[in-house]
């Protein structure tokens, strides 16, 4: 693993644990060179996925975009950091264990919705007005107004 400090190839681990229920390893490393410190996760992955963009273009699955984008929706709400890590973990274990190698952004965008709004109506809103392309007011008042309809 390299230091993120000092990119140093020379690092050493100093604690690993299980973490998220055990579906995780959580290792504390420490760089022989720097003295940095700094934890890394070792996940479980069923398949490599490859996502396919609107405009047809391909791309590697990344777990840390997923992840950003739904903290940035979540961004100065009040929800444990463990509700929003089963969350991402649910939405690649589905993605992964649906068979298929490649997978829609649509596909992906809309298991974040449905998580989000069992998560958080706020942020749940706030990631549709991006995913939907939301122009103007008008259009947050038709999605909530869809919304209200449906419950």
């Amino acid at each position: 693993m390299r230091c993120p400090f000092c990119a140093s190839e020379n690092t050493q681990v100093k604690d690993s644990r299980p973490a998220e229920g055990g579906a995780t390893i959580r290792r504390r490393r420490e760089c022989a060179d720097c003295g940095g410190r700094f934890t890394t996760y070792e996940r479980v992955q069923l398949r490599e996925l490859t996502v396919v963009k609107r405009s047809g273009r391909k791309v590697p699955f990344d777990r840390d975009k997923l992840a950003r984008s739904i903290h940035i929706a979540l961004r100065k709400r009040e929800v444990e950091e463990e509700r929003v890590e089963r969350m991402i973990n649910g939405i690649v274990r589905q993605l992964e264990s649906g068979g298929e190698p490649e997978v829609s952004s649509q596909q992906i965008g809309e298991l974040v919705m449905e998580g989000l709004r069992k998560l958080d109506d706020v942020a749940f809103v706030r990631y549709a007005s991006v995913y939907r392309n939301f122009r103007e007011a008008e259009d947050f008042c038709q999605f909530l107004s869809e919304l209200k309809n449906r419950d």
